[in-house]
């Protein structure tokens, strides 16, 4: 898949989050760098898919770009405006979440057509004699039978409720929409039903979308790009055929050679990462990854990588810097 070029949508430049956490009884609390420098650009219309393991920094990420979390440093823009001269509301225009659990994500003491219309409500869009209607034409994008107006979350099963999700997320229409592993709680059976009408949605609306998943296989399906996310740092980005078909950093390997196959005979694979996460308060020197690399050279455990321009993106590697691989 290819995106057209066009200006950013959405830009962070060099942001970083860090938080102060306890260290144990009686000692002083250490910093956690969970985002700590991250570069990226999303165009108008464009898919771009995060991936990484669970505690890399993706959520914090999110929280960020959604303005529920400011950066310790670096900046956010959206549209070439700095998301530090918006307030929360004109940020929430703008960028609207999807999360994991649709039920969790819902008031359970709220009917649909009110779960889908609080955002207008909200945000005084239109007159509340309008609210209905739109209500109603939401449902029809999603989806969604116009019967279950007056129904609760519960009665609805786990695909409908994140078809709810999608509604309130679009019912403002919003330039850009946070995916956070959008169907992961949901049935195996029904998570190409979701996906396909983010797809058809994406299209039919310009939306641009930022899809933070673990499933590797969901992001090759609907990625213009992959960004792959380590211990805070974005390590790889490139174009999705590319990255998949010729990925360059060591991690982004192991990450799709952990990926299950049908064959039969072939067992689980071995990703060759080892069963230990590197401490985020205490990350490795040199090249964060290097404890877990079957490439690492010695100069990778003193002096970090710098981001190398590629052919549709960029690696943080030592593998592919001639002037470290000859000083090492």
């Amino acid at each position: 898949m290819t995106a057209a070029r066009a200006t950013p949508i959405l830009e962070t430049a060099d942001v970083r989050r860090t938080f102060q956490v306890s260290a144990g009884f009686l000692k002083p609390r250490r910093a956690l760098h969970a985002v700590n420098g991250v570069s990226l650009r999303l165009a108008k219309g464009e898919v771009l898919g995060l991936v990484g393991e669970s505690g890399c920094g993706k959520s914090t990420l999110a929280r960020m770009l959604l303005g529920l979390l400011p950066p310790s440093s670096g900046d956010i823009l959206i549209s070439g405006q700095p998301v530090s001269s918006l307030d929360r509301k004109a940020v929430a225009r703008r960028i609207q979440p999807i999360f994991q659990d649709p039920y969790s994500s819902l008031n359970p003491r709220k009917t649909i057509a009110d779960i889908i219309a609080l955002p207008l409500k909200v945000h005084r869009v239109g007159a509340a004699a309008e609210w209905p209607a739109k209500v109603r034409e939401m449902m029809d994008l999603v989806g969604l039978p116009h019967r279950y107006v007056g129904n609760y979350p519960s009665q609805l099963s786990g695909g409908q409720r994140q078809r709810v999700a999608i509604a309130r997320a679009l019912i403002m229409r919003p330039e850009v929409v946070i995916c956070d592993e959008p169907t992961s709680a949901l049935d195996v059976s029904v998570q190409s039903q979701i996906l396909n009408l983010l797809l058809d949605l994406q299209r039919e609306l310009g939306l641009t979308y930022l899809l933070i998943s673990h499933n590797l296989a969901v992001v090759e399906h609907m990625a213009h790009r992959v960004a792959v996310m380590y211990l805070g740092r974005i390590v790889e980005e490139a174009e999705t055929d590319r990255l998949f078909g010729d990925p360059q950093h060591p991690y982004t390997r192991a990450l799709l050679a952990s990926v299950l196959t049908p064959e039969p005979g072939l067992g689980v694979p071995d990703a060759h990462l080892g069963t230990a996460f590197p401490n985020p308060i205490d990350p490795p020197p040199g090249c964060t990854f290097h404890p877990r690399c079957a490439h690492a050279m010695p100069v990778c455990r003193t002096i970090a990588p710098k981001p190398l321009a590629t052919a549709t993106g960029h690696v943080e590697c030592h593998l592919y810097d001639t002037e470290m691989r000859q000083a090492s």
